[in-house]
């Protein structure tokens, strides 16, 4: 098929916008054609508009270009979790050995207090049982901890939880039932026989994710005189990946400079934020991210900048809803988010049948935030071209495969992801 796809990359150009309520949405229809796609213009990541330069040297991108977009993005899409008033703690809950000796089983609580209250969110860790520090991947979970491993040890949540019939999840609480329903997505043993630790949490114990105008979760320890127009779920969400790699850099039997982030779907969306925003996370991975993840916006492809905002208010902040259906007016496109990850590694994975993510988009959009890591000298994706399904790009800084199969994180997923870590680690 013939692609109509253009693209000039294009000063960023500022935008201040307020937020706007459209009640119903304009677009009907759904676009999964390329034919279909409209020409489009990326905004270039290394322009600077207030000072009207683009940016050529490392310091340049350093000093002024990356607070600059870390700033965008926070003002104008993904929002801030204002933690000031915050006192963060860590509490080692349990310290086993599991897998016939091959492994530990560590649970952890980060307990955040304020004035107003206090929230306990508890961190899962499983590692290999040796004495040198090991890599570790550190990702949020849909329905609780209990329900990535069959391990009868893992203590269940009480917090509020989307029901599901088929993990007999219902009135939105977990329970022994759900245990082990998504072993699937977390290959604890096969992780620990590479090496590698996992660590995770889940994601509803941060912030639950409906719109409740951010009056649960850790927001409700926030003060009374914040302006909700600039939080979001996923702010919090990337606070919460934070405050658990403080922890992890601090315990001895992980290593403390090679902690990578991974999400898929929305906690993709998560991942990418919380890697753009610290720089402590040695890699950074996205699965199935799609709109508002690793997907361009402007490619009008699959999920929109309307559709997510309507369905999903309480992801982004207030200001990003003046972007429904001006995805042309954003200041900034995922591209740019990903840049902001350099020059660490980044790995980006889509699926083939998940359109509505829209797995080119996501390419593009790794491929073209390679020309901020070529300013540290790494050649990225830049002139890479979208590989085959399950043909994985593993080669340099920037990683990507499309996987046969749909919107989910599997086996395979996992796979690339140590295979990658492997390259970028073992250059260290």
């Amino acid at each position: 098929m013939q692609v109509r796809y253009t693209y000039r990359i294009l000063p960023i150009v500022f935008l201040l916008c307020s937020a706007v309520n459209i009640p119903l949405l304009a677009q009907t229809e759904v676009n999964y054609d390329e034919a279909n796609v409209p020409d489009f213009q990326l905004p270039d990541p290394k322009y600077n508009p207030e000072r009207k330069i683009t940016i050529d040297e490392v310091e340049e991108w350093e000093d002024i270009q990356r607070p600059y977009l870390l700033d965008l993005f926070s003002q104008q899409m993904y929002g801030e979790f204002p933690d000031e008033d915050l006192d963060v703690n860590f509490i080692l809950e349990s310290n086993q050995t599991v897998f016939d000796d091959m492994g530990v089983r560590k649970e952890v609580t980060i307990n955040v207090k304020s004035e107003k209250g206090e929230k306990d969110i508890s961190l899962l860790i499983y590692l290999p049982n040796q004495k040198e520090p090991v890599p570790i991947f550190l990702g949020l979970n849909f329905y609780g901890n209990h329900t990535i491993h069959s391990d009868p040890e893992i203590q269940i949540h009480r917090s509020w939880v989307r029901n599901n019939e088929d993990f007999q999840i219902t009135n939105n609480r977990a329970s022994e039932k759900n245990r082990g329903v998504r072993t699937n997505r977390w290959p604890v043993e096969y992780l620990i026989e590479q090496g590698y630790g996992l660590a995770t949490m889940y994601y509803g114990e941060i912030d639950p994710d409906y719109d409740d105008q951010f009056e649960n979760g850790v927001h409700a320890l926030l003060r009374e005189d914040i302006d909700k127009a600039g939080l979001s779920s996923i702010s919090a969400w990337a606070w919460a990946l934070s405050q658990a790699l403080t922890y992890l850099q601090q315990d001895n039997d992980v290593a403390a400079d090679k902690i990578s982030v991974v999400g898929h779907s929305r906690l993709g969306k998560a991942a990418l934020w919380a890697g753009a925003k610290d720089s402590r996370f040695a890699l950074v991975i996205s699965n199935d991210s799609g709109c508002g993840g690793a997907a361009l916006s402007r490619r009008r492809y699959g999920e929109t900048v309307a559709r997510i905002n309507h369905a999903f208010p309480h992801w982004f902040c207030q200001p990003f809803s003046a972007y429904n259906n001006a995805e042309d007016e954003l200041p900034f496109d995922q591209h740019t988010l990903l840049a902001l990850i350099a020059p660490r590694p980044l790995y980006v994975a889509s699926a083939e049948e998940d359109q509505w993510a829209d797995p080119k988009g996501e390419f593009l959009s790794a491929r073209h935030a390679s020309s901020v890591y070529q300013l540290y000298g790494k050649k990225g994706l830049y002139d890479a071209k979208m590989p085959a399904v399950d043909q994985p790009l593993l080669e340099s800084e920037v990683g990507y495969h499309m996987r046969s199969g749909g919107h989910d994180i599997t086996r395979y997923d996992w796979e690339q992801f140590v295979k990658f870590a492997n390259k970028q680690f073992k250059k260290s």
